[in-house]
C-alpha cells in the first residue's frame, strides 16, 4: 500500500470550546458551507444569465462570493479546522502523462 495514501493535510488544530453553543469554528464552517452554496447557485445562474448586464451583475457577485470562500477557506485550513488529502504523487504523474498528449488537441490562444 502506498505510504502517502490518506494522508491528510492539516495544520495543528486551534481548540474552541466544546459546549452546547455554537464556537468559533462552528460559525465559520457554517458560513463557509452556506458561501459554498452560494457559489454554486451563482454558477447554475450564470450559465442561465440571457441578460448581458445581468450576467455582468452575477459576475461581480460570484467573484465577490468566490473570494469570500476561499478566505474562509483559508481560515478554516490556517486553524486545522480542515483538512485535505495528501495527493498520491503516481496518480498525479499518471494523470500528467494522460492529459499531456491533449495540448494538440486544445485551440490555440
Amino acid at each position: 500500500m502506498n505510504q502517502q495514501q490518506n494522508q491528510k493535510v492539516q495544520n495543528p488544530e486551534t481548540q474552541v470550546p466544546k459546549t452546547p453553543q455554537m464556537n468559533d469554528k462552528d460559525f465559520v464552517n457554517d458560513i463557509l458551507t452556506t458561501e459554498k452554496y452560494m457559489t454554486d447557485s451563482y454558477s447554475t445562474a450564470l450559465n442561465e444569465a440571457s441578460n448581458q448586464a445581468i450576467y455582468q451583475d452575477l459576475s461581480t457577485i460570484f467573484q465577490e462570493t468566490q473570494d469570500c470562500q476561499r478566505n474562509l477557506y483559508n481560515l478554516m485550513f490556517k486553524n486545522g479546522w480542515y483538512s485535505v488529502e495528501a495527493a498520491d504523487q503516481q496518480k498525479v504523474q499518471q494523470a500528467y502523462q494522460q492529459f499531456t498528449g491533449y495540448t494538440n488537441q486544445l485551440p490555440q490562444h
